[in-house]
């Protein structure tokens, strides 16, 4: 699984490192160019969240119809354009055009897809979770990288290097990425946009992807601007907020996979980093000190980095193995919008309302979130069977139509039927004992 996965992951990470790179300083940057308002250089931080979530739907459609790596590459040759774009850009509109651009290139859940082909259904969360730790973990290097390099070699030169990786990532594509097994699966149901809706587990996760998500770029909008121009820094200071955040994230990661996925604490690891979005802003935002200040500021990237190698993995396991890349994409259009919203909101209310104000709305947003997630089911009391049909009569598959069991199907490339169930309700000697 491993040698398959990290190529995809690396492709995924490497895409999110080129818009991380520019977040912790593009405020301020964009701030200086022609044209330049607050409102606009919320929508130039956040914009390409906007086209992502727009195209997500599209290019999961020209991956089915078309093939997944030729959809991929599709899209990292806009993101490599928009970046060309932005790098170029003299004025607020030409970056606006360029970040749009960059977002076009939505191949994030084209990628998940391709891991859904790749890796059987039962090592898929492992799978996600190796993805969200490459995501996190590129994260974590672009809040040090994109302040040094920035600071060094001009904001623009990030932009230039944004475009690299992706035209490096379609080498990787073609070179380590295998392509897809030809699988079929029959399920017992078909999956329906209105069903997962209806789902209140996956909702909450699609509200925890969309408040997370857009947390976050709000930080990155106000970050470096209180920064600059309450504590008077500039941007070659800007890598001491940002380097002990990249290392309290980094450590966080390990501790919070583990109690996730080994131990099935999955709710307290997402409350627990809900709260650190809670007391880091409070903080934040009643700081008169920029070692007040960089103290929030890594509280709140300690719970963020928490949160990344398990979002995906947990948003899989509560939707039924054929929703996933419906459910998965419709999570990630949340995640996006979630960011267009955080930098549009950031832009607009910066100078109009008070930071003290706005932190304590989000502290009030942040105890609720954390009063929903209490709410969910533990999902590692799920467990899963994988059954080979010669031993089972398979016109027997319709006992499984039963209360106590979440989901089945039958793998017709594998031969087995696969079933999901919970634990505290039935064992896998009950549902063996409904297929004979």
């Amino acid at each position: 699984m491993i040698k398959s996965i990290i190529p995809l992951s690396s492709i995924i990470a490497l895409r999110f490192l080129g818009l991380f790179l520019v977040l912790p300083v593009l405020s301020a940057y964009a701030m200086n160019l022609k044209g330049a308002t607050t409102e606009i250089v919320g929508i130039v931080v956040g914009g390409y969240a906007l086209t992502q979530m727009l195209f997500q739907v599209p290019f999961g459609v020209m991956s089915d119809k078309l093939g997944r790596k030729g959809t991929i590459v599709t899209g990292l040759l806009l993101f490599a354009v928009g970046s060309y774009f932005c790098a170029i850009s003299e004025d607020i509109y030409t970056l606006m055009f360029g970040r749009l651009l960059q977002g076009a290139g939505a191949i994030g859940a084209v990628v998940t897809a391709m891991i859904s082909d790749i890796v059987k259904e039962e090592q898929r969360p492992k799978a996600m979770a190796v993805m969200g730790g490459f995501i996190a973990i590129s994260f974590a290097i672009s809040m040090l990288a994109g302040p040094t390099i920035s600071a060094v070699a001009g904001v623009e030169t990030l932009f230039y290097i944004t475009m690299a990786l992706a035209l490096g990532s379609i080498i990787i594509l073609f070179k380590a990425v295998p392509n897809p097994p030809h699988i079929t699966h029959t399920y017992n149901a078909k999956a329906n946009l209105a069903d997962t809706l209806a789902n209140a587990n996956i909702l909450k996760m699609h509200l925890t992807n969309f408040l997370q998500k857009g947390l976050m770029t709000f930080a990155f909008m106000i970050i470096p601007m209180v920064l600059i121009k309450n504590f008077q820094w500039d941007f070659a200071e800007l890598w001491k907020v940002y380097l002990p955040a990249m290392i309290v994230g980094i450590l966080s990661m390990a501790p919070a996979a583990i109690l996730a996925e080994k131990k099935g604490k999955y709710k307290e690891v997402l409350m627990i980093g809900i709260a650190f979005f809670g007391v880091s802003y409070m903080i934040i935002g009643t700081s008169t000190s920029s070692i007040g200040f960089i103290i929030g500021v890594v509280i709140f990237f300690s719970g963020f980095n928490m949160h990344e190698p398990i979002m995906q993995s947990l948003a899989s396991k509560f939707a039924k193995v054929h929703q996933r890349g419906l459910v998965l994409g419709v999570f990630n259009s949340f995640g996006y919008l979630g960011t267009f919203v955080g930098g549009l909101l950031g832009g607009i209310f910066f100078e109009d309302v008070s930071l003290s104000t706005l932190v304590i709305v989000i502290a009030v947003i942040c105890v609720i979130w954390i009063i929903l997630i209490a709410t969910m089911p533990n999902p590692s009391k799920k467990k899963m069977s994988y059954l080979n049909l010669d031993e089972f009569k398979r016109e027997n598959t319709s006992n499984l139509h039963n209360k106590n069991i979440d989901e089945w199907y039958i793998n017709e490339t594998e031969n087995i039927i696969v079933v999901k169930y919970d634990s505290n309700l039935i064992d896998e000697d009950g549902v063996k004992s409904l297929l004979k």
